[in-house]
């Protein structure tokens, strides 16, 4: 399997100790909740050297950053937004290519350049873009076959779609808990819920960082129950050197504009088990044989199972070239940003009983994003500090177990402790690829002011 192609390895200071970083989420009414990420533009100035307190290792991944030569940038702000994607002015380019050719439909020549640098990048036997991650998750469950009875094993710290794709089958969501440290599926509540009904456990690689997949893989192996990766965060991550989204029968990625790599809208199903990839071609075109049809191996296509219109218009895919092609350029300006967060945020978060986030030695992260945990208690008013000197930071998701439709499936207070009290404390401070040094450098000036 090919090795991912960049992985800068910027790790916190507190990387591996034995204190658990749990994030959490700001819950102030004004803030933005997970489904509607703020963006406002970041602010192009002249770099500002790294900072001298920062290791020797991190410096070095800071100073191979610099070279951004593809990445636009945005005009001033008086407000440092919490994301905004990054803008690849090839891209442009290749949008008016697309529209140029006539040929916009989905699955179009794009697209397919898209999927063949997935491919190439992750060692996938098979990258099939979809209109979201979303979507993907769907084409999983119907790859499943998932009727009613079967149960889905999911983190209850997680995104709603990792949810729904499967109770639109009629499966049920089996929620369970996240570890304190790097807030993924906790393998140990996992052994815990497995059942005869089992048919797929799902791991959320959250932030970019790891799942314990071999635990989970050894789980899934004793129920006969299938991994599906939901890697909306990992793209390029790995765990234990092997590319993330290439270690379940299945994974999902997402291209929305809040993920490192953007087409607007849009996704990808990563097929790595072969008897899957004829079945998600049909199923991705309304069900039909219409791929065949279109290399010559059938005379003519026609309706085969069920199915939906999960392809993507080859504008996005154009658009999406454009981000893959920089990934380098992307994915080294995140791994910079995060490692001078870690080192200039590290004194201050041990001093007022703060959190960084964890990143094990074995894993390499995809630099999705940043967060502290802070105490509950003290969030809101943490939140108000930040807003009040222009910086936009946002907390994460409700737990899905208490929410009307979670408590309808089984969910109840008290079932995944762990997700309870980091939904109360963790805050996502600004990232992305175009946020330069000097606006940086507001944040965590906003951040060490609060006392």
């Amino acid at each position: 399997m090919p090795a991912i192609e960049h992985q800068a390895r910027a790790r916190a200071p507190i990387a591996g100790s034995s204190s658990s970083i749990e994030p959490t989420e700001p819950t102030e009414p004004s803030e933005p909740t997970e489904s509607t990420e703020p963006t406002e533009p970041p602010n192009p100035r002249t770099p500002e050297p790294p900072s001298p307190r920062a290791p020797r290792a991190q410096r070095a991944v800071r100073k191979a950053a610099r070279a951004r030569a593809p990445l636009m940038g945005y005009p001033p702000v008086a407000m440092i937004p919490f994301n905004r994607p990054a803008r690849i002015e090839a891209g442009l380019t290749l949008i008016a290519e697309a529209v140029r050719s006539g040929r916009i439909a989905g699955d179009g020549p794009f697209c397919r350049r898209a999927e063949q640098l997935l491919e190439g990048a992750l060692g996938t036997r098979r990258a099939l873009l979809t209109t979201s991650c979303t979507h993907a998750l769907e084409m999983a469950g119907l790859l499943l076959d998932l009727a009613p009875g079967d149960e889905v094993i999911v983190p209850a710290f997680t995104f709603v779609s990792t949810v729904n794709a499967f109770v639109l089958r009629g499966a049920r969501p089996v929620f369970a808990d996240v570890r304190r440290d790097t807030l993924n599926l906790d393998e140990a509540h996992v052994a815990r819920l497995v059942t005869r009904r089992t048919r797929a456990i799902v791991p959320v690689h959250y932030a970019g960082v790891a799942c314990e997949m071999d635990a989970l893989g050894e789980l899934a192996a004793q129920c006969g129950a299938v991994i599906i990766e939901d890697n909306a965060h990992g793209l390029f991550g790995a765990y234990r050197g092997r590319p993330l989204g290439t270690l379940g029968a299945l994974a999902t990625q997402s291209f929305h504009e809040t993920k490192n790599f953007s087409c607007g809208e849009g996704g990808a199903l990563l097929v790595n088990d072969a008897r899957f990839v004829d079945r998600a071609e049909i199923i991705r075109e309304k069900g039909t044989d219409r791929s065949r049809f279109f290399r010559g191996q059938v005379d003519k296509y026609t309706w085969q199972e069920v199915g939906s219109s999960y392809v993507v218009s080859d504008i996005l895919g154009a658009l999406l070239v454009a981000q893959l092609e920089a990934r380098r350029e992307i994915q080294g300006r995140r791994a910079a940003l995060w490692a001078r967060y870690a080192s200039e945020l590290a004194d201050w978060a041990a001093a007022h009983d703060a959190r960084l986030p964890i990143v094990p030695a074995h894993c390499d992260q995809a630099f999705h994003m940043f967060y502290l945990r802070v105490p509950a208690s003290r969030r809101p008013a943490f939140l108000e500090h930040l807003k009040a000197r222009g910086v936009q930071a946002v907390f994460h998701y409700v737990p899905l177990h208490l929410s009307p439709m979670g408590l309808r499936h089984g969910g109840a207070a008290g079932m995944c402790p762990v997700t309870e009290a980091v939904s109360d404390e963790l805050v996502r401070l600004p990232f992305y690829a175009d946020l330069d040094d000097a606006d940086q450098g507001r944040v965590i000036d906003a951040v060490r002011s609060f006392h």
